[in-house]
This record gives C-alpha cells, sequence and structure tokens, in this order.
C-alpha cells in the first residue's frame, strides 16, 4: 500500500482501482528482484584492494546516472514532498543498473552495491523498508536473524549452485534428458520449498542463485503452474476446434457439386449441374448463375478433399 501511495502526490487523490494496485505489487517486484540481484553479485565480492576496479564507460555510465537520481530525489522531496517524482527516478536508476548489467558479464560490483544501498535507503526513508539490511527487503521475519541467516546460507547455495553449473552442463553435452529435468526440478521445486531462486542464463555462464522469501517463491510457483494449466487447456481447446472445423469440412464435402442445387427453389439445371430456371419456371440471372458457379466452385475443392480422404483411409 504505501508504494501506492508513494505513486500518488500527498495532496491529490488515490487510484484504488484494480490496476493501480497491480502496478504497486509490479513496483513492489521489481525493486526486490533488482535487490536480491545486487545481493547475488555481491556475494561474489572479494576482500582487499582487488575488488577496486577502474571505472570504464559503462562505469561511469551508470555512476553518472546514480548522482543524477541523488539529485533529483533530492530536489523532488524539498518541492512539496514529490513522492511520484522520487519513485519515478529511484525505477530509473534501476532500469540503468540493468543495462549495464546487461552489458558488463563482470560488472564492478561495488558500484552495483552502491545503487542498491541508495535505493534501500531512500526506500527505508519512505517507510517501504525495515531497514534491518544493508540492501533491500528483509528476507526473514527476525530482523538481524534473518541478515545473518542469509549471510551464512550463502556460501553453501553457491556451492550447490555451481555443482548443478557443471552437472547440467556435461548433461547438455551428453544429452541426458532425464538429468536435465532432475536439474529443472531441484530449480523450480525443491530450491524455492527452502526460499532460494535459481535462475538459469545462457549456455555456459553460471546461474544466478538469490535468497528470497519462501512465501512469495511459492506463490509464484502456483501462478506458473496455473498458468502452464491454463495453457494446456488454451491449447487443447484450440486443438479440438481445429479438429471439429475439420470434421465439419469433410462433412459438407460429402456432397457432390453437380448434385448440390438439385431442390426444389430450382425446376432445370444445365449439364454441369447449374440450375437455370427457378421454381417458378422462370430464367435465373446472369448475377445469380456467376454467384452459383462461385459457390459450385468453392464445393467442387471441399469434395475433392472429401474424396482424397475416403481415399487415403481405404490405403
Amino acid at each position: 500500500l504505501r508504494l501506492h501511495f508513494l505513486s500518488h502526490s500527498w495532496h491529490g487523490g488515490l487510484d484504488y482501482s484494480e490496476s493501480a494496485m497491480t502496478e504497486a505489487v509490479t513496483t513492489e517486484k521489481y525493486f526486490n528482484d533488482f535487490f536480491l540481484l545486487v545481493k547475488y553479485h555481491k556475494s561474489h565480492l572479494s576482500e582487499g584492494i582487488t575488488s577496486f576496479e577502474k571505472f570504464g564507460d559503462a562505469e561511469l555510465t551508470l555512476a553518472n546516472s546514480l548522482q543524477n537520481c541523488q539529485l533529483t530525489v533530492h530536489s523532488a522531496l524539498c518541492d512539496s514532498f514529490d513522492t511520484p517524482t522520487a519513485m519515478r527516478s529511484l525505477k530509473s536508476v534501476v532500469s540503468d543498473s540493468y543495462t549495464y548489467l546487461s552489458a558488463r558479464k563482470t560488472p564492478n560490483i561495488r558500484l552495483l552495491v552502491k545503487v542498491g544501498v541508495y535505493v534501500t535507503d531512500i526506500l527505508a526513508v519512505f517507510g517501504v523498508i525495515n531497514k534491518s539490511e544493508t540492501i533491500g527487503f528483509r528476507s526473514g521475519s527476525a530482523g538481524d536473524s534473518a541478515t545473518s541467516s542469509e549471510e551464512a546460507a550463502l556460501p553453501f547455495v553457491r556451492c550447490l549452485s555451481q555443482f548443478r553449473d557443471e552437472v547440467r552442463g556435461a548433461a547438455r553435452e551428453a544429452k541426458a534428458a532425464s538429468i536435465l529435468q532432475a536439474c529443472d526440478n531441484l530449480r523450480d521445486t525443491v530450491l524455492p520449498e527452502l526460499g532460494v531462486r535459481l535462475e538459469d542464463r545462457d549456455p555456459g555462464e553460471p546461474a544466478v542463485f538469490k535468497i528470497d522469501d519462501k512465501e512469495t517463491l511459492l506463490r509464484e510457483k502456483k501462478q506458473r503452474e496455473e498458468e502452464q494449466v491454463r495453457k494446456e487447456k488454451e491449447k487443447a481447446e484450440k486443438a479440438e476446434a481445429k479438429a471439429r472445423a475439420a470434421r465439419e469440412k469433410l462433412e459438407k464435402g460429402k456432397t457432390n457439386p453437380l448434385e448440390m442445387f438439385r431442390t426444389d427453389q430450382y425446376s432445370a439445371w444445365d449439364e454441369q449441374g447449374l440450375p437455370t430456371l427457378d421454381k417458378e419456371g422462370k430464367p435465373v440471372t446472369q448475377s445469380q448463375q456467376k454467384k452459383l458457379k462461385k459457390l459450385q466452385a468453392a464445393q467442387d475443392k471441399l469434395h475433392k478433399a472429401y474424396l482424397q480422404h475416403i481415399s487415403d483411409i481405404e490405403i
């Protein structure tokens, strides 16, 4: 709700529509996914002087984006506490961070952490985050103990993820489907139960692991399963509709085009089966003849398809 309130000016009206609330939930997930990604990279941060890397153009771009965000947020909060502008600026620097990460497979982790810490601090000021962690939302139910539990779990999760990467890579080379399925099951079923999110990347790149809220992961898992069921149902319905249309087409093709107009609507026909006189004995007009020829040509195609189908069955 706080994220929803922050998207509106304090002196303006509030939009309580379902779409507005959905947007607030999406915003929370957007920030949370970013925080988890920063934590993943932070877990690879080495100690000592080697962890300080020289800035390149990409790093300078992100650093400038962070500085602009800081200035914009400060200016917005000084301007009658303009939280919508401040929130847009936070989203912008997160978006720029994703752009930076997509361009750099080995990012400057300290710069990335700096962005994560700043975004966390501002959201904490807004009351969105309970500031029990340096970066991101609280991952457990008890502040510092949750943080220490996450830090204690990270080395084990890293080892498991690396082992899975190696097994999955070997299975891909050997085309061992059952082993790949077991790797997917670990990612989709086992680890979410333990509050661990695992995201595979391009072949050859290590998976990204994140310590996340167990209930959130299980809820997302349930949504994926429901979506899969929906898609399978939709696919089955489309297949049934296609099969039904094919059956109806074959049924319609049973009629010989030479016989299709021999009804009580007409009283005379030519050698092609086209009506020449209507039921009252009046000549069929040229425009009607043209229309009937077109219908007969379409029926001829259907009839030939029907005969071919019968022939294929007999063979």
